[in-house]
């Protein structure tokens, strides 16, 4: 009687504490494949991983599994039996039948559904991936949305102003504060999902709020690149559209609004400066200038009386 062989079978299970993406993409690296390919594992139905194995050899193969985050176990390989009327009903069986003709046959189990080789796009959940060109867009179109809702509340706040409403500009504070709470809600979870491309946890967006950390860490977000292939945040984002393109590249322009807009501040700042400063120095200037003809003008009569002599008595004797 020949050694007892073992094979390995796999039915979708999980080690506790195990996240699914993190044990799809450890199977992929013990198997050399991709995602997609180990994702037919995941159906619920028993697979065998590998056949015809010794018991010591398919300990090793549990070991190794065990470490991707799966479970597995052994079973004993079906011995071979020759019966001649298993055969000629096997002969006979339809040529579409899922069930192998023989034990060391490759498996065939049902794959389900086709996975999607992209993840899907969720603008409003903490879940998913985008990229930076998406990330780009969806932040440019929160801030196109939000410049309007600005300039609208301004024109009703100069509205209720004239009007002297003081029911009507508390009303509109409120609803402006809900309205930037629900943006910067919607900021959050979109920088999550960048956060997510990357392999980052969505908890790193609170280095935001760091002194200094929070200044640099925005550009670190739309810099580094994303993994391009799956992560335990899920598929790599669709590839980027043309609109998500338009969109990104809008920053370009915006961008280079906001510099020319500071840059003509700056200038008209140092003008109004250097024109005040000149008419301040012409107003002083004239000021000394009257101050010193006043204090030179001669005083009247003082040169007039020094040159004259005094006048010597009139004799009444000679008259």
């Amino acid at each position: 009687m020949g050694e007892h062989r073992f094979k390995i079978v796999f039915e979708g299970a999980l080690l506790p504490g195990v996240d699914i993406n993190t044990a799809k993409l450890n199977l992929a690296a013990l198997f050399k494949t991709d995602v997609v390919s180990i994702e037919r594992l995941f159906t619920g139905r028993p697979v065998a991983l590998k056949r015809d194995l010794s018991q010591a050899d398919a300990q090793t193969y549990l070991q190794a599994l065990s470490k991707t985050g799966v479970e597995a176990r052994i079973e004993a390989e079906t011995p071979i039996e020759l019966n001649l009327a298993d055969v000629q009903d096997h002969s006979h069986a339809p040529a579409n039948s899922s069930e192998p003709t023989s034990p060391y046959a490759p498996p065939r189990a049902s794959v389900g559904e086709a996975v999607a080789e992209f993840a899907t796009l969720k603008p409003f959940s903490f879940e998913g991936r985008i990229g930076r060109l998406r990330y780009l867009a969806w932040t440019m179109v929160l801030t196109l949305i939000l410049l309007a809702v600005c300039s609208t509340f301004a024109l009703i706040a100069l509205g209720l102003i004239s009007a002297d409403s003081t029911a009507g500009l508390i009303l509109g504070g409120l609803l402006a504060l809900i309205l930037f709470v629900a943006f910067a809600f919607v900021s959050i979870q979109i920088t999550v999902q960048r956060l997510h491309d990357i392999g980052w946890s969505g908890w790193l967006w609170l280095l935001n709020l760091v002194p200094f950390v929070g200044s640099i860490f925005p550009f670190v977000t739309m810099i580094m690149p994303g993994n391009k292939a799956g992560n335990r945040y899920g598929p790599p984002p669709p590839p980027n559209s043309t609109a998500v393109k338009v969109l990104s590249s809008l920053w370009i322009v915006f961008i280079a609004l906001m510099l020319i807009a500071m840059l003509k501040g700056g200038i008209t700042a140092i003008q109004q400066e250097y024109e005040s400063a000149a008419q301040s120095s012409y107003e002083t200037s004239s000021v000394t200038t009257d101050e010193i003809d006043v204090e030179t003008e001669p005083a009247p009569n003082s040169t007039g009386d020094a040159a004259e002599e005094p006048q010597r008595p009139v004799d009444s004797a000679k008259e």
